[in-house]
């Protein structure tokens, strides 16, 4: 059964009109963690699939939650590479149609291990016009948006020109001269930033950690390497706790994650 969302979100502010309704099935706590939306091509190349993969999985690593649009290509992708705990995947038909047929066995675990969410009541069939909402969706939930495949005249790029509205900062992988003119046309007009090293570029959200580690607020705050006087103001005693348990450090009066 599709539930709707009651509470609302911070980020879905940004978007041009606040959704009227909004669907899930699954974890709501993914929406309270670093999110980075990711999109591209439904064709990528093999290039483009093996770094889109190295990504997502670098970035769940390090705690951060993947959103993307359940698509062929570069969104299964990312959900995969993220894992399917890892992921929102947003759609643009009803919770109760997994759609495309292709990617149902994804969209069934991302369900029950991750989160799903659609502005479209059960029933209903995607279109053309509602792809068009549920990229808005996808780029308003991330903290930033990645293209790492896209032609120039995409849905992709409709992602990015909402991104620009939103002041969003944007990134895209980095390609051949010729190839995804999409994102080298953002990148010569300024309007996007560029990876060329997976772990460089992920290492900005901390460092990657140990996959049993729970991913709670007290983690994300010492990703940043906070002062150890910081983190007994706003933590107390869990400092030494985890120092006990192993994982974290305290040198130098900074504390890190093991």
């Amino acid at each position: 059964m599709s539930a709707e969302v009651l509470e609302e979100i911070p980020a879905l502010a940004a978007m041009k009109k606040y959704p009227k309704t909004l669907f899930y099935k699954g974890d709501l706590s993914l929406l309270k963690r670093p999110k980075v939306s990711i999109v591209g091509t439904r064709n990528p190349t093999n290039y483009t699939r093996e770094f889109t993969y190295r990504l997502a999985k670098a970035l769940a690593k390090r705690g951060v939650c993947v959103v993307s649009g359940a698509a062929m290509g570069v969104d299964a992708i990312a959900h995969a590479g993220a894992g399917e705990e890892n992921t929102i995947a947003v759609v643009g038909n009803g919770l109760d149609i997994r759609y495309p047929v292709l990617n149902k066995g994804l969209i069934e675990n991302i369900e029950k291990r991750g989160l799903m969410l659609s502005q479209f009541n059960d029933g209903f069939r995607a279109t053309g016009w509602s792809f068009v909402v549920r990229n808005e969706l996808v780029v308003a939930l991330g903290d930033m948006l990645i293209v790492t495949e896209a032609d120039l005249k995409s849905g992709s790029m409709r992602s990015v020109d909402y991104a620009l509205k939103m002041e969003k900062e944007i990134v895209v992988l980095s390609q051949r001269v010729g190839e995804s003119m999409g994102t080298n046309t953002l990148l010569a007009e300024g309007k996007a930033t560029v990876i060329t090293d997976v772990e460089a570029f992920a290492s900005r959200f901390g460092q990657s950690v140990n996959a049993n580690v729970e991913k709670d607020e007290f983690f994300y705050f010492c990703q940043s390497s906070p002062t150890f006087d910081e983190t007994i103001v706003k933590f107390g005693d869990r400092v030494y706790e985890a120092e006990l348990e192993g994982m974290v450090t305290i040198r130098n009066g900074i504390v890190r994650l093991q």
